[in-house]
């Protein structure tokens, strides 16, 4: 059993920055891959950025440029920088970790950006 808690969300102006954090606690050694996932209003669940246990990361196109992935293994926490911020990634974001093959999420932090 993996879980996960984000914190870090809130509401900030277009072109600000948030870092957002998601601390793993459990079996946290058999995760492989960890990665952030986002939904807005009425949208489904896509992938934002993730890095896997060697280190490589990936990004959506929207985000590439503005956002970082890293990971701090000795804290067991990944974080998810985010620099000029849009209203248009406003959303849920959510961790997620893979282990053995299973998918695990937290609850989620919301974050807003306004014009």
């Amino acid at each position: 059993q993996v879980q996960l808690v984000e914190s870090g969300g809130g509401l900030v102006q277009a072109g600000g920055s948030l870092r957002l954090s998601c601390a793993a606690s459990g079996s946290i050694g058999s995760i492989n891959v960890m990665g952030w996932y986002r939904q807005g209003p009425g949208k489904q669940r896509d992938l934002v950025a993730l890095i896997t246990s060697g280190g490589s990361t990936n990004y959506a196109d929207s985000v590439k440029g503005r956002f970082t992935i890293s990971r701090d293994g000795a804290k067991n926490t990944v974080y998810l920088q985010m620099n000029s911020l849009k209203p248009e990634d406003t959303a849920v974001y959510y961790c997620n970790g893979v282990s053995w093959g299973i998918n695990y999420w937290g609850k989620g932090t919301l974050v807003t950006v306004s014009s």
